[in-house]
This record gives structure tokens, C-alpha cells and sequence, in this order.
């Protein structure tokens, strides 16, 4: 995946236009089209299109809205796919070092269980009136992974009675290219989210970077580290990572929705007064609600988010679009 580019290269202004324009517009023969509540739409002919011009009848028609280019905080993003496992060091395997049975068992799959609380009883083989017996702790607090045992089941030195894993902290396995390798560092924020819990973000922090390359993938593996309090993140996940490279707090920004593509440019329509002129921008860090503009506006700017279609299609043919439902 590669990442967002902020650019801070100088903003330029669009020349404004102005009554003299638009007197020009009508005096060479511009064409004109009919709009469905009465009035006229202008728009430039030939090659250069000119503006669009909007009654505030028609303007109300469609349901044309607009935003204000303004400071919003934003950060340039590495977007990448990960998987969420458990942290090593924080599982652990219960077993015995005699031979005997289960005689009882305190604990069951997927219990919460603290250090040292009792988890099962074990008989031992060796010859006594009674038996000589061994109760079983947990090392370590967490939750029951596994349980590979029953009542009365004969145990030996090397039967995995119990798994315990301590999931409050886990960890993204997150793949990166290895042309985006360089912009990654240890302790860098990142936002995860998982396919169960769409509308919830987990934070971390980038804590490894793997020493080796995989040769077939030409990726290398980082290390995510996060909370999870709830428990709701589970193992083997599927999980998408937004690693911030770096934020801009003042950066200037108009939503996405505001924003159309053509041909490979990126543009939208600013409004001056009745008159809807089509601005190209370049765009850099941007996230789900607003996006960085790095040339083609300046702070005050309104642009339009509702209705944008329909003032492109008047803007390239003249015609006027049908109003909003």
C-alpha cells in the first residue's frame, strides 16, 4: 500500500470574474438553457467553460449546499492489512510433571481466572492411603484458551491440561511493502479496525519491526500493539491498520463529498454570489470526512457538496440537470 503525500506547495488564486464576465459571456453568443422552474442557465461555449450561473430559485430547486474551506486537523496515512493475534509472552501452557488423573476440576472453557487460582486436582500414581495429591494454579492471569482434559482422564508429565492467554493486550501482524518500509518507526500511532466491529477504532502503537523480508511478498512484518479492555479483539482477526506518519492540525481542508474526478483530475465548483466556477485542486492527507487541499483554494472558499453533479453536468453541456429528489 502506498501512502498519502501531503504537499505544501503555494496555493494560487482562480482570477475572479465579475459582471464584466459575464456581460462578455452573453455578448459572444454563449449558449443558454432552459431550466425546468423558468430562467436561464449560461454557460461558456467553445473550448474554456465558463461558470455556471444559478438563480437562488434554481439554486433551491436542486438542493444545491455548500462548505466553507477551513483549518481541520488531519494526517498523512499508510493503510495497511493485518491480522490480529496473541502477544507472545502473554500465554501460557499448564501441565504436570507426575503421572495421575483429574479428580476435580475448577475451571472451564473460556473462564477468566486470576494468578495462582485453583484449576483442577490431580491423583497421583504413587502407591498411598490416600493417594498423594497435586492441585494445578494458573501461572498467570487470563482466560481459558483450552481445556484438554475431563473428570477421572489419566494425565501424564507431558499432557497440556490447560492454555491460559491474556488478552488485554494484543497485537496487529501487519504486512508493508517494502517501498513504504522507510516511512514506518517504532512508536508510531495507528488506528485499527476489524470486519466485527466496523464503527470502532482501537488505537496502538508500532512496537517491531521484523528483521527479515519475505522474499515472495517482498513485505516486511510490523508489530501492532493494543488494548483490548472489552475483549472483543480475538485471534486470527482480520484487520485493516491506518499508520500515521505524520498530522497537520491546520490543514486546508473541504469534506470529500465536495470533491469530483475527471480524466484524472481532481476539481470542484466554487460559488461566488450566483456563479459556480469549476477550481482543479490537488489533494493531499485526507480521512473518511474531509480531505487536504494543497493548491487550488484559499481559507473562505465555498464549494459545493450537494447537488455538485448537477451543476458539472450544466457546466459541460448547458443543459440543465433535474432537480434533487
Amino acid at each position: 500500500m502506498s501512502s498519502t503525500t501531503i504537499g505544501f506547495g503555494g496555493s494560487w488564486r482562480r482570477p475572479a470574474f465579475g459582471a464584466l464576465g459575464l456581460t462578455l459571456l452573453v455578448a459572444i453568443g454563449a449558449p443558454t438553457a432552459t431550466f425546468p422552474h423558468g430562467g436561464e442557465i449560461e454557460v461558456g461555449g467553445g473550448g474554456a467553460r465558463g461558470p455556471v450561473q444559478l438563480s437562488p430559485a434554481q439554486v433551491s430547486a436542486i438542493g444545491l449546499e455548500t462548505a466553507t474551506a477551513g483549518s481541520h486537523p488531519l494526517a498523512t496515512i499508510l493503510t495497511l492489512n493485518g491480522e490480529v493475534q496473541l502477544l507472545p509472552d502473554r500465554q501460557a501452557d499448564v501441565s504436570l510433571r507426575i503421572s495421575g488423573r483429574i479428580k476435580e476440576l475448577f475451571a472451564r472453557l473460556g473462564d477468566s481466572v486470576t494468578s495462582g487460582q485453583r484449576l483442577a486436582v490431580v491423583e497421583s500414581r504413587v502407591l498411598g492411603d490416600p493417594p498423594p495429591t497435586v492441585t494445578v494454579t494458573a501461572p498467570m492471569a487470563g482466560i481459558i484458551e483450552t481445556r484438554n482434559v475431563v473428570l477421572g482422564q489419566a494425565v501424564e508429565p507431558n499432557t497440556q491440561i490447560f492454555r491460559i492467554s491474556d488478552r488485554s493486550q494484543m497485537v496487529v501482524l501487519a504486512k508493508v511493502y517494502e517501498e513504504d518500509l522507510g516511512q514506518v518507526k517504532i512508536g508510531q500511532e495507528v488506528h485499527v479496525k476489524v470486519l466485527s466491529y466496523q464503527q470502532k477504532v482501537f488505537s496502538g502503537k508500532v512496537t517491531l519491526i521484523e528483521p527479515n523480508l519475505d522474499p515472495s511478498s517482498r513485505t516486511v512484518k510490523i508489530w501492532i500493539e493494543l488494548a483490548n479492555p472489552d475483549g472483543l479483539l480475538k485471534p486470527n482477526m482480520f484487520a485493516t491498520a491506518r499508520l500515521v506518519l505524520n498530522r497537520n492540525d491546520s490543514a486546508l481542508a473541504i469534506p470529500n463529498e465536495a470533491i469530483l474526478e475527471a480524466n484524472g483530475e481532481k476539481f470542484v465548483f466554487v460559488r461566488q454570489g450566483d456563479a459556480f466556477d469549476r477550481v482543479d485542486i490537488m489533494v493531499g492527507a485526507s480521512d473518511d470526512e474531509y480531505s487536504e487541499v494543497t493548491d487550488g483554494l484559499v481559507p473562505g472558499d465555498e464549494v459545493v457538496v450537494q447537488a455538485k453533479r448537477q451543476v458539472y453536468t450544466m457546466w459541460l453541456t448547458g443543459a440543465p440537470a433535474k432537480p434533487a429528489d
